[in-house]
């Protein structure tokens, strides 16, 4: 086992670059032991149509990242407050093999007071509670297998975060939300921080002495910096690679009922039309063929909408107005 230090970079994008890099581009024949903890973001599993998963709008308003990773599974938050943990291995033949992955963390965190446990394929509960999630991902010939841990982790901004639309958090879903998660630090026998644990972790997983690293070269960090611009800073893999999704949203203005019906596939939209009680001088199908091809973000469509007389397709109706209708 070779353990590689990310130098305590708490970008999300950097970070799964970094996980990506060691898993295609370095053939050790040890498995890699990656920590991360990431500044607040949603990750976005594989397969997940982003925009269902998240509050665009408390996303843009608390500057939280979102990224989709490599691997399946649904979305988590990530922030300060919780360690990541990746397994990278040479071979597919644990893929689905989650305990193999697990049990080390398992039996540190026991050792140090919380009865953590496997349950179910891929998740770790302590106390009937979650403290984390895993996920996989392989190629031809490696593999690895990563998972949160909750530390000390801000289930409110979780939970705001990962609610689609969410305009109003009342106190008794928070505490729904804890009735179900778990911060490790609140079960721990004796108090630490997030990197005593993870040194911990380190220990347990390495035993005494000396821990045998793999140094990332300036040619690893090339190559990392790649992937992050490249795939992780994208809008189209982040937002894009979501599946086909349709979007109807209807609302009353005074200048008639206006419903919106929108087609996006590869994040952008497909098709739109407009229907409702509204009169306007000009053809709404020209407003509907402007919008096609548009991505499916609100910087985006207000972009296309700007110096556009709206009123000329809807009567008394700002552009704002519309804009809020659309997304």
């Amino acid at each position: 086992m070779l353990f590689v230090d990310n130098g305590n970079i708490t970008d999300p994008r950097l970070n799964l670059a970094i996980e990506e890099h060691l898993l295609r581009n370095v053939q050790a024949e040890e498995p890699i032991l990656l920590f991360y903890v990431n500044e607040p973001a949603v990750i976005i599993g594989r397969n997940q149509n982003t925009l269902q998963e998240i509050d665009p709008d408390y996303i843009t308003a608390n500057d939280i990242h979102v990224v989709r990773r490599l691997s399946g599974g649904g979305a988590v938050y990530h922030d300060l407050g919780n360690l990541n943990f990746s397994f990278v291995t040479p071979g597919r033949e644990h893929l689905h093999n989650f305990a193999r992955f697990t049990e080390p963390v398992v039996a540190v965190l026991r050792r140090l007071g919380v009865e953590a446990e496997l349950q179910g394929k891929s998740d770790i509960f302590a106390g009937g509670k979650k403290i984390s999630g895993n996920a996989q991902y392989a190629t031809a010939g490696r593999m690895f297998s990563h998972g949160t841990l909750l530390f000390d982790t801000d289930l409110e901004h979780m939970l705001k975060a990962l609610n689609p639309r969410q305009a109003h958090i009342e106190s008794k879903a928070v505490q729904s939300v804890r009735n179900f998660v778990a911060n490790i630090r609140e079960l721990l026998a004796e108090a630490m921080d997030i990197h005593q644990l993870k040194q911990a972790l380190l220990a347990g997983v390495f035993g005494p002495g000396e821990i045998p690293t793999y140094d990332l070269a300036e040619t690893d960090w090339q190559e990392i910096r790649r992937l992050s611009a490249e795939r992780y800073a994208q809008w189209e893999w982040n937002y894009g690679r979501s599946p086909r999704f349709n979007v109807q949203k209807s609302e009353a203005f005074p200048a008639g009922k206006i419903e919106a019906r929108i087609d996006v596939a590869g994040g952008r939209v497909q098709g739109i039309k407009f229907y409702g009680n509204f009169s306007g001088r000009r053809d709404v199908a020209e407003l509907e063929a402007l919008l096609v091809g548009v991505p499916y973000d609100r910087e985006a469509l207000a972009a296309a909408l700007e110096g556009l007389d709206v009123g000329a397709y809807f009567g008394d109706l700002p552009p704002a107005a519309l804009l809020n209708l659309l997304f």
